[in-house]
C-alpha cells in the first residue's frame, strides 16, 4: 500500500492520508519489490551473519516470499512485531506457516509492553477467535479488516515467545523461567 497509488482503492488510504511522509510511490526512489530483492541479495551474501527481519520481514501480506527467504537462508530470522493486522487476515497461511518456521520466529509487539498488549498478543496466536480488531485505539491504524486468532500449539509458542529469542540473541535463560 505504501508503494501503491493513494486513491480510494488503496487499503491504507486513511493511514497514508493522515502520514503522507509514508506514501513512497514515485520519485527517485527504488519500487518496493527492488528493495525486498536488495534485502534478500544482503542476506545471501552474507550467511553467517544473523538477519532479524523486522515486521514478518517487511513482507507480512507475502508470507510465501517471506518462507522462501527463510528456507534458502538459515540466517534471516523474523519477528511479529506490528504485523498482526496482516497475519490475522490470512489465519490458515499464517497458522502453517508458523508451524513450519518455529524456530525462527521472534515475539515482537512494536508498542510499550501493556496488559492490552499483551492481550491481544494471546487472543492471536492462543485463540481460536474470530473477527477480532488487531488495533487498540479507537480506529484502525492500517485498514478497516478483523483478524482471527491461530490456535498454536504449545510447543510453537514457547519457541516465539522465548526460546527463539534466547538461542538467536543469546539471552539468558533463566529470565524466562519462574
Amino acid at each position: 500500500a505504501f508503494f501503491q497509488p493513494l486513491d480510494r482503492f488503496n487499503e491504507r488510504y486513511e493511514a497514508l492520508q493522515a502520514h503522507p511522509d509514508w506514501h513512497f510511490l514515485g520519485g527517485d526512489l527504488p519500487s518496493f519489490h527492488t528493495l525486498m530483492e536488495q534485502l534478500a541479495d544482503v542476506v545471501m551474501r552474507h550467511p553467517r551473519t544473523n538477519f532479524i527481519g523486522a515486521h514478518v520481514g517487511c513482507y507480512a501480506e507475502n508470507l510465501g516470499w517471506v518462507g522462501q527467504l527463510m528456507e534458502r537462508c538459515p540466517n534471516f530470522f523474523i519477528d511479529i512485531s506490528a504485523r498482526l493486522a496482516e497475519l490475522g487476515r490470512q489465519p490458515y497461511t499464517a497458522r502453517d506457516f508458523f508451524m513450519r518456521h518455529a524456530d525462527r520466529i521472534l515475539f515482537g509487539a512494536d508498542a510499550p509492553p501493556s496488559q492490552a498488549v499483551y492481550r491481544l498478543h494471546y487472543r492471536f496466536l492462543e485463540t481460536r477467535d474470530e473477527y477480532f480488531p488487531y488495533w487498540l485505539g479507537e480506529r484502525p491504524p492500517q485498514g478497516r479488516w478483523m483478524i482471527y486468532g491461530l490456535d498454536l500449539p504449545d510447543d510453537v509458542l514457547r519457541q516465539v515467545y522465548y526460546e527463539n529469542a534466547v538461542r538467536v540473541l543469546g539471552l539468558n535463560q533463566a529470565v524466562f523461567t519462574r
